[in-house]
């Protein structure tokens, strides 16, 4: 699995009220959710990003709470990937329930800046900012949430999809 696109950066502590602000949740549709997505810390986010952009955080990303709605409107928004410094726990196991390709890499997270491409290789955890040339390494997944990923989530993974 590889991601390529235009960055959107945020910083520390993005939590799950700005991912996807409260007064939305009443919204069952998961298009229409995600039109709200950012829109308290960045209200363009959702007229600047497009289908396989990158967006990038810094420490602990997706705290606050367990809301699955977080990483599953970011990815509805056209989300390929999210690159953090560290992730909420919650957030993080989410994020794979739900098929987003999520990695932790300080080093990518500090120098990677809002517009620059990047690319991703999920198989071996490489990132390459191609704006600047820099690479950095992250951790790649295990087998078995690279299945998940490439399945669209846990729930069609154990459903054999």
């Amino acid at each position: 699995m590889k991601a390529k696109g235009s960055v959107h950066k945020y910083g520390d502590n993005v939590d799950t009220d700005v991912i996807i602000p409260a007064r939305y949740l009443n919204v069952a549709d998961m298009k229409e959710l995600s039109a709200h997505c950012m829109e308290d810390i960045d209200a363009e986010f959702v007229n600047k990003v497009k289908t396989g952009d990158i967006m990038v955080g810094g420490e602990n990303f997706g705290c606050g709470s367990s809301r699955e709605h977080a990483p599953a409107v970011i990815k509805a928004s056209g989300i390929d990937c999210v690159i953090a410094k560290t992730f909420a726990r919650i957030f993080y196991r989410n994020a794979i329930n739900i098929g987003l390709p999520i990695l932790e890499c300080p080093e990518a997270s500090e120098a990677i800046e809002a517009g620059h491409e990047v690319s991703i290789d999920f198989d071996t955890g490489v990132i390459v900012n191609e704006t600047t040339g820099a690479t950095y390494q992250a951790q790649p997944f295990p087998e078995f949430i690279k299945d998940i990923m490439a399945k669209g989530g846990l729930m069609k993974s154990l459903k054999g999809e």
